[in-house]
Order: structure tokens, then sequence, then C-alpha cells
């Protein structure tokens, strides 16, 4: 039986289905040790215990992958969208070429890095 992020990634239509399984796999290969949950009915990555790292969220025409320590984050900030929000920030993409894989990994490590910084600054 599948879990609900799962469900929820599979139950997109394209291309946002394509993007959130190409971003759960960068994500699940670049951090091994995630844990991937449904938390406010939306796929959440958390690190050991209950510590958030990182979401998924498919709305209107786009799929962000929100960084919640983003506010710490430091690589490639001119791509990173804050809209509003003071602690997290996402890389958002509406087609699967607007994926940069190099872009995405760094941002994984470095979030990863600060794994045990608060959430708030």
């Amino acid at each position: 039986m599948m879990n609900p992020a799962e469900t929820y990634i599979l139950s997109k239509e394209e291309p946002f289905r394509s993007i959130l399984l190409h971003l759960q796999l960068i994500v699940e290969t670049t951090i091994p040790e995630v844990i991937l949950k449904y938390k406010w009915h939306l796929p959440f990555y958390y690190l050991a215990g209950n510590n958030m790292f990182c979401y998924l969220n498919q709305s209107k025409n786009y799929v962000d992958l929100v960084f919640t320590r983003g506010a710490h984050l430091t690589q490639h900030t001119d791509k990173l969208v804050s809209e509003n929000r003071k602690c997290m920030k996402s890389l958002r993409y509406f087609n699967m070429e607007d994926i940069n894989d190099r872009v995405l990994i760094d941002l994984l490590k470095e979030a990863y890095a600060l794994r045990d910084r608060p959430i708030y600054k």
C-alpha cells in the first residue's frame, strides 16, 4: 500500500507528476536518510526524529520544493523564491526543463549542513 505522500505525487497531472517524481528521486539520492511523510496534506521530508527538512507542493501551475531553513541558505539565492515567507524559501518549477539538478543538489547539501540550525533566524 502506498503512503499518502506517494499518492499525492502520483495523483498529479503532467507535467507536475514528472517534476515531483524527479524531485523525489534527487532528494532521496542526495540525502539518503530523509524520511518521506505526509503532513499538512503535502509530501514532507524529515531527518532523524521530527526535524523538518523540506517539502513538495504543487499549486496553480508550478511545483515548489520548499526548504524549511531557507532563510539560512547562501547558495543560488537568485533562484530561490521567498514570497512573503520569513523563513522558508523554495525552488519553483513550471516544467521539467526548469530543473537544474546541480543547483538542486547544491541547495539540498547546504540545507542538510544547516539541519541543526533553528528554522527561524
